[in-house]
């Protein structure tokens, strides 16, 4: 990123609305949002597979699934330059390898540090469990609110989106609801239904909008036993 770019860009952008940049209080707004987006945008040349570390030791990989969920994420849709956020959770089949489950936290925050689109960072987040651990099946479900939803436009402020994407064995139909069933959502003290249902082209990820009751997610991290 070119930091004077940036400040520039804000100054002309403070000037087409009708702002004057250099009054006290927009003085320092082009230093400041230049630092922001060398934030926001800081994942963009990193190798977020790489970052999946397998773990030492033998049969270390024998569970039939590992389930991460609730994994809080913040990036910037592309479209408006607008902030999402919301959580992911994530199944995989080990092959011969598993991460520490920190190192998901770390693969999803540097893919959302870029400007993205939900569904391109949910296919994202489930090719770097496959490629970088050689899982036999990934699962990724991610909800999110999205800024150009709720503060512009149709100003849906409960609104969400849920999207779906599914690697190796996960791409069965049998198998991928199972790990469905593994991720726990709850409405209350009952399983809301409603909050996704199972594709029928397993090869495509699911973009659904949903409204926030039956988007809620209060899920556990749980990881099979092995």
């Amino acid at each position: 990123m070119n930091p004077d770019a940036v400040r520039a860009a804000v100054r002309d952008l403070l000037l087409a609305v009708g702002e004057d940049p250099d009054r006290p209080e927009l003085a320092e707004t082009p230093r400041r949002v230049a630092e922001s987006f060398a934030e926001l945008l800081s994942g963009s040349a990193i190798d977020a597979a790489g970052l999946l570390q397998p773990l030492p030791g033998e049969g270390i990989a024998d569970g039939e699934a590992v389930v991460v969920s609730r994994l809080a994420f913040r990036s910037v849709c592309e479209h408006h330059l607008l902030p999402f956020r919301g959580s992911a959770h994530v199944v995989y089949a080990p092959s011969e390898s598993v991460a520490g489950f920190g190192s998901f936290a770390r693969v999803l925050d540097v893919l959302a540090a870029r400007l993205q689109l939900q569904e391109r960072l949910t296919g994202q987040f489930a090719d770097a469990v496959e490629s970088g651990l050689g899982a036999r099946g990934v699962l990724v479900v991610v909800e999110a609110s999205h800024g150009c939803l709720t503060d512009r436009g149709a100003r849906q402020t409960e609104s969400r989106a849920v999207t779906m994407a599914s690697r190796g064995i996960y791409r069965e139909s049998a198998r991928r609801s199972e790990a469905l069933r593994l991720i726990q959502v709850h409405e209350g003290d009952q399983p809301d239904a409603a909050w996704i249902t199972d594709s029928a082209d397993a090869s495509a990820p699911l973009a659904t909008a949903v409204p926030a009751r039956h988007a809620r997610l209060r899920t556990r991290a749980r990881a099979a036993r092995r």
